[in-house]
């Protein structure tokens, strides 16, 4: 009786793109890229994979049409009833946020920068630099350096994470932050003065907190150079 309730539900709900698209990002959260096959895919969803295509072409349309859907909630807010200032603050987070959330994703917005994913924070952000009165030959350069620091460090933050999950299982952050500042306090003092000087900083800082820092010292520079 169980199996047949279950046919009887999915009947219910047709395959659809949106469906294909949700169970793609689950299934990317969990196994990553090198996880998301057709095959899978379509056992998840209790079907075929020719169902599947009828819906995606492909596996990169797929990889792309998940990480708008991720990037299309994220910027989704209104920036209505704050100042420039705070809707690229607001979006960057949001954007930091999502590829922490879904780590795969700072990967596709980087390999397709001239798909919609990118184009979608690009256009967010340079709406707001144009509410912040940035000349017009400044605009583009403006927006840039925003959009590179958001990829650069959630994607590195990503990264880290999974690297640091994939040599030590189990382990919490705050071991690998203490096992990394005592590597560098134990650098040489004359090569390495810097790091080792920051080390103690490196232990205690927050990710999130560092990161909303530099969008903030990017938008002083900004504002004070124009």
């Amino acid at each position: 009786m169980a199996t047949r309730t279950r046919g009887a539900e999915r009947r219910e709900e047709p395959l659809s793109r949106e469906r294909i698209v949700e169970a793609a990002i689950a299934l990317l959260d969990s196994a990553g890229e090198g996880g998301l096959t057709f095959r899978v895919l379509a056992e998840r969803l209790a079907t075929g994979p020719g169902a599947i295509y009828w819906h995606i072409a492909g596996k990169e349309e797929l990889l792309n049409a998940a990480t708008d859907a991720v990037i299309a909630e994220t910027v989704a807010g209104g920036t209505t009833d704050t100042t420039p200032r705070e809707a690229i603050r607001a979006l960057a987070l949001g954007v930091f946020d999502a590829i922490e959330a879904h780590p795969w994703v700072g990967t596709q917005l980087s390999r397709a920068p001239g798909q919609s994913p990118m184009l979608r924070v690009f256009e967010h952000i340079g709406r707001q630099v144009q509410a912040l009165g940035v000349p017009r030959q400044a605009q583009f350069t403006a927006a840039s350096a925003f959009l590179n620091y958001i990829l650069g460090v959630g994607g590195q933050n990503a990264a880290d994470a999974r690297a640091h999950q994939a040599r030590r299982p189990g382990t919490s952050r705050t071991d690998f932050l203490d096992a990394a500042a005592a590597a560098w306090s134990e650098l040489d003092p004359d090569e390495y003065a810097f790091l080792r000087s920051v080390a103690d900083q490196l232990r205690v800082h927050d990710d999130r907190a560092e990161f909303l820092a530099g969008i903030d010292l990017i938008l002083t520079g900004i504002t004070a150079g124009h």
